[in-house]
């Protein structure tokens, strides 16, 4: 009888008295998306080999012929020449037929030990140690670019706002700083995901491990994993580390969609806080006169999907029993967009911040309105003796009259601000300044130009902005 593999190539075919139909191969087949982990798959079944020929478990000679043709396969793939195959269903089989095809037997022998389901969890994790990396690095980038904008405009006042209402001024500085922390973290999260990624499932085999003598420590220095999976059943079978990756993913997606929604406000006309370099935006097809900011809308909408992707992942996983099932297939195609989002949204947000052309002059005046210095002046009827209640009350009269007149509170007269309170002398108006706004809040979190830029020079150092 013919090899199996070579009449039906399927690894499993003599088991079955008949062949999959098309329709079913369609349907199961992952190598449409899955071919992506190739050089994961290559670079883990080398390991794989090289610890079969230290074990004697294959010979020196099958190993080499291994490292032979998987520099040929890799090489193949490279040039984009590789043929992949649905029949085959997915990039593990692929690759295993090709090899068996260059080198022969040996090829064969390189599944000795393992299973598609360890191998396929190692080839995930190591893909997704990679993209951690990437976008750590993309993550670094994109906080330079905020600190850079931060640091040339330390002294540009804007309004800040609670229900899209003008509360205080602000720094520009200061209100772009509060996006580095969000990163900041962002990046501290991917850091402490990679410790669980980076965990080596091979050697689990199926789901019970292996009879042959592996030594899945040197696999692991091999592949430059911190550790093993523990647990045979718990290593292929579950995606805890995938989701993992979605959520923090999903949190820098919300970040980038909350600095969109602000970009797309000041950008407005109405507003007029900024503008973006027109190679971020786009115009209409009937109204000549628009400037739309495309990319930060569509970075906003590319948000629900990033999050839609981690509500797949965790209903696929909620009532899978050990070990391994083949729903976990459906996996890969959430996880790889969630990852390709993720990067490429990054990516153009770091040439966009960089662009961000400031109006600040737009931004003074509307700090100017909606009577942003209320809090100072009842701040500075408390340090002249009054309690913060009463002096709520007062500045609350104040502010009444004030937009009664249709002015500022700095435009009242002293004659009218001291029928509010005659705790009130000239001194107020320096409090009433949005200078002095800001100069009066110089601690560590504050919004004080000496606050931000001890703020800015811990950042730089932190980034390695020099």
């Amino acid at each position: 009888m013919s090899n199996s593999l070579d009449r039906k190539k399927e690894a499993w075919s003599a088991r079955f008295s008949e062949p999959v139909s098309e329709l079913v191969k369609r349907y199961t087949a992952s190598v449409d998306f899955d071919q992506r982990l190739a050089q994961a798959d290559i670079r883990a079944s080398l390991a794989h080999a090289q610890m079969l020929s230290e074990q004697g478990i294959i010979s020196s000679a099958d190993f080499d012929a291994i490292v032979e043709g998987m520099a040929k396969i890799k090489a193949e793939i490279d040039r984009h020449e590789f043929v992949w195959s649905v029949d085959l269903e997915d990039v593990h089989l692929n690759i295993e037929r090709r090899l068996t095809l260059l080198i022969g037997d040996a090829g064969k022998r390189l599944h000795t030990a393992r299973s598609r389901n360890d191998q396929v969890a190692t080839d995930i994790r190591l893909w997704l140690r990679d993209v951690i990396d990437s976008q750590y690095e993309l993550l670094q980038q994109l906080q330079q670019a905020l600190v850079g904008q931060a640091c040339a405009h330390t002294n540009t006042v804007m309004p800040g706002f609670t229900h899209l209402q003008v509360a205080q001024p602000v720094s520009f500085a200061h209100h772009l700083l509060a996006y580095v922390e969000m990163f900041s973290r962002d990046a501290e999260r991917l850091i402490d995901l990679r410790r669980r990624v980076n965990r080596l499932p091979l050697g689990a085999a199926a789901l019970a491990g292996t009879s042959f003598p592996i030594d899945r420590k040197r696999v692991a220095a091999l592949l430059a994993f911190d550790g093993l999976c523990e647990n045979s059943l718990d290593a292929v079978s579950d995606r805890d580390f995938a989701i993992e990756y979605c959520a923090a993913a999903s949190l820098i997606a919300v970040h980038l969609s909350r600095l969109s929604e602000e970009l797309v406000l000041w950008m407005s006309p109405n507003i007029g806080f900024i503008d973006l370099p027109d190679r971020f935006c786009t115009g209409s097809s009937i109204m000549p006169q628009k400037k739309n900011p495309d990319v930060p809308e569509l970075a906003r909408g590319k948000t629900g999907r990033v999050v839609g992707h981690l509500m797949g992942l965790l209903m696929l996983m909620k009532a899978q029993p050990l070990a391994y099932n083949k729903d976990n297939q459906e996996d890969k195609e959430p996880l790889f967009d969630t990852a390709d989002t993720i990067s490429d949204s990054l990516l153009i947000f770091i040439d966009l911040v960089a662009g961000i052309v400031v109006k600040a002059e737009r931004m003074r005046e509307a700090a100017g309105r909606g009577y942003a210095t209320a809090t100072d002046l009842a701040d500075y009827l408390v340090r002249k003796g009054m309690p913060f209640r009463d002096a709520h009350e007062a500045v609350a009269l104040a502010v009444r009259e004030a937009d009664r007149e249709g002015i500022d509170l700095g435009a009242l007269p002293l004659s009218r601000l001291r029928q509010c309170s005659n705790l009130i002398d000239e001194d107020v108006f320096e409090v009433l300044s949005l200078e002095g706004s800001l100069a009066a809040r110089n601690h560590p979190g504050g919004t004080a130009p000496d606050a931000v830029l001890a703020a800015l020079a811990r950042h730089r150092e932190r980034l390695g902005i020099r």
